[in-house]
C-alpha cells in the first residue's frame, strides 16, 4: 500500500510565487515597465529569462538571489505536513510538478531541510552561466492546447506513473495538491479513486467548481484545503484505513 503525493510549488508549498519574489533583488525592488509589460500569455519562461538578464545586468549575484529566495514563507501548516510525510516515507512517494525552476526550488527545500521528502522534482531547468547570469529553459515540449508551452503537468504525471509501473510500483491512490489554473489539466487525468486537493479561494478550486456546474465534473474526489494541516488530517485518515 503506497500513496503518491503530487505537489505544485508556488502558492502551494510556499505561500508566494517564487518568480515574482525574485524581483525583490531588482533595483528599487521593481522591474521597468517595458520589461513588466513584455509578458505574453503562455510564455512565462521566456519572460522570466528576460527578468534574469535584467537582474544580471544590474549586478545581482547568485548569493544575493539565494538569500532573498530562502526568506519566502511556507504556506500555513506546510512545515508540519512535510515533516509528517518525511516521517512516513515508507507509505508516501512524493513529487513536485512546478512551473518554477530547479535553482529556486532546490535552494528553498535545502534551506529548510525538506529536499529528502521529495523523490523527484519536475520543473524548468535553470543554471547560472559562466558570466553569473541565471538562465532558465523549458521543461519539455508537448501538444496540449490547455497548458503553457513549456509544461503540461498531465504529461509529467502520466509519464511518471507509467515509469513507476514499469518498475513494479503502483499506487493505491494519487493525491494532487495545487492551486493554479495549470493544475487543472493533471487533475482531469486523475481516476475515480484519486483525490484532488485545490487550495481554497485559488484558481484551481474555481475551475473545478465551474466544471461541476457545467455538468462535466472531474472524475476524482475533491477536498479543498486552506491550511496544510487539512491535508495532513486527510493523510492520517488514509494511513489508518
Amino acid at each position: 500500500m503506497k500513496f503518491l503525493l503530487v505537489f505544485d510549488f508556488d502558492h502551494t508549498i510556499i505561500d508566494e510565487n517564487s518568480d515574482t519574489w525574485i524581483v525583490k533583488c531588482a533595483p528599487e525592488r521593481k522591474l521597468p515597465n517595458g520589461l513588466r509589460n513584455s509578458y505574453q500569455p503562455g510564455h512565462w519562461t521566456e519572460y522570466m529569462g528576460r527578468v534574469f538578464v535584467y537582474l544580471g545586468d544590474n549586478g545581482v549575484k547568485e548569493d544575493e538571489m539565494k538569500r532573498t529566495m530562502t526568506t519566502i514563507p511556507f504556506t500555513a501548516g506546510m512545515i508540519d505536513l512535510l515533516g509528517f510525510i518525511g516521517e512516513n516515507k515508507e507509505l508516501f512517494d512524493c513529487i513536485i510538478v512546478s512551473d518554477s525552476n530547479t535553482v529556486f526550488i532546490d535552494w528553498i527545500l535545502k534551506a529548510a531541510d525538506f529536499h529528502k521528502v521529495f523523490d523527484e522534482v519536475f520543473t524548468n531547468p535553470a543554471a547560472f552561466s559562466s558570466t553569473g547570469y541565471l538562465t532558465v529553459q523549458h521543461f519539455h515540449a508537448h501538444h496540449c492546447a490547455k497548458c503553457p508551452k513549456n509544461l503540461c503537468k498531465r504529461k509529467v504525471l502520466k509519464e511518471f506513473l507509467d515509469k513507476q509501473l514499469e518498475r513494479g510500483v503502483s499506487y493505491t491512490q494519487t493525491v494532487y495538491i495545487g492551486d493554479g489554473g495549470n493544475d487543472l489539466c493533471p487533475v482531469m487525468f486523475l481516476k475515480k479513486n484519486d483525490i484532488a486537493m485545490p487550495r481554497q479561494g485559488y484558481t484551481l478550486e474555481k475551475k473545478i467548481s465551474q466544471l461541476a456546474q457545467s455538468l462535466s465534473p472531474v472524475q476524482c474526489s475533491v477536498l479543498v484545503w486552506s491550511s496544510a494541516i487539512d491535508i495532513m488530517s486527510y493523510l492520517k485518515l488514509l494511513i489508518k484505513e
